[in-house]
């Protein structure tokens, strides 16, 4: 008996083994949504769009192509910046996905439907509401439902989500309904409860960006109105703007463009509100 039971459990121990070695390797893999990586072409795409605008600028205020290829040097970080952007964008989009998903969840799960098919059942939803889109979430569902399909436990999957997620709401679903899952709690209250006050959060946050958003095109109108304003000048009177490009308007014109980009500075880190 004692063989067969040190039999038995090595069995068990083996196929526990090659049940984690077929997940582990594809986890590598899975996307971190902390961070953002452009391709080469993207990237070259940024340094040559913002190297052409930031030469264009140069050239409006000194007239002279050596003062503005040292400006268009600036090109090389815009980059970064277009990859914060995205990565921004990316997590919003998400977070506005996590929301619809989680009202899918609770109303699969009132009606009567399993956990594992009230993923499943969020998927159709979310293609529902854009049948054309393959976004960051539904891909999420679908390998979380492939791990239930090897038989994975739903918290795992959960928590290794919100893992590579790195975002509050999704980090307190997965708590919650691992908190659940243990306990032995009432799982469609929990979801729905929970569901609702992530909801009410996401809402709150989606009329705060709304209002930040008017103030940020406000911004950006700001800042363009004395470029706009030296263009015009340029092309309805050139001859009214000629003493800005010899002796002493060559250091007024370094002063403006010096004082413009702080503002640009400085405009972007009071518009960015973290929510």
């Amino acid at each position: 008996m004692r063989v067969m039971t040190k039999v038995k459990s090595n069995t068990k121990s083996k196929e526990k083994t090659a049940r984690i070695s077929t997940i582990d390797p594809s986890r590598p893999a899975l996307p971190d949504y902390s961070i953002y990586e452009l391709s080469r072409a993207e990237r070259v795409m940024c340094i040559v769009i913002g190297g052409f605008l930031l030469y264009s600028i140069g050239y409006l205020f000194y007239h002279q192509w050596i003062a503005s290829l040292l400006i268009a040097c600036g090109s090389w970080f815009v980059p970064g910046y277009w990859r914060r952007h995205m990565l921004n964008r990316r997590r919003a989009a998400m977070n506005l996905h996590f929301k619809q998903a989680l009202f899918s969840l609770s109303s699969s799960l009132s009606a009567g439907r399993s956990v594992e098919n009230g993923f499943r059942e969020a998927v159709s939803d979310l293609r529902m509401l854009d049948p054309e889109a393959e976004n960051d979430l539904i891909m999420e569902l679908n390998i979380i439902c492939a791990r239930l399909e090897y038989g994975e436990p739903i918290e795992e999957a959960l928590q290794d989500f919100s893992r590579r997620a790195v975002m509050e709401d999704i980090t307190n679903f997965a708590d919650v309904f691992t908190t659940c899952k243990r306990t032995g709690g009432d799982l469609v209250e929990v979801v729905r409860r929970t569901s609702t006050i992530i909801g009410e959060k996401l809402d709150i946050q989606q009329e705060i960006s709304v209002m930040i958003a008017q103030k940020r095109f406000e911004s950006k109108a700001i800042l363009a109105a004395p470029v706009l304003m030296i263009l015009f000048m340029n092309l309805s009177s050139p001859d009214y703007m000629l003493p800005m490009y010899s002796g002493m308007g060559f250091i007024i014109s370094s002063l403006s463009l010096g004082v413009l980009g702080a503002c640009a500075i400085w405009i972007s880190k009071i518009m960015n509100i973290k929510l």
